[in-house]
């Protein structure tokens, strides 16, 4: 990760940002040697959501329709 004080990232924002948005690197402005700011690329957004990715993520061990019994509901008060 690349550090710049803020008065270069003042004279050359424009540029900078233009070289993030090119490299994907993370820069971090300071002000007298301290971190002030941490500037990081967007994620490209464009990707279109996938059908089914998340398909096998959940496991359920037991039925999930039928309620819970009035156990549950007393354990939880």
């Amino acid at each position: 990760m690349k550090t710049m004080g803020i008065s270069q990232f003042k004279a050359h924002a424009l540029k900078i940002l233009d070289q993030i948005a090119k490299t994907h690197e993370e820069i971090v402005i300071t002000k007298r040697g301290k971190p002030l700011a941490q500037i990081i690329p967007c994620r490209n957004k464009d990707k279109s959501p996938i059908p089914g990715k998340l398909a096998d993520a959940f496991i359920f061990e037991k039925d999930i329709i039928t309620p819970l019994g009035e156990e549950m509901w007393e354990s939880s008060k």
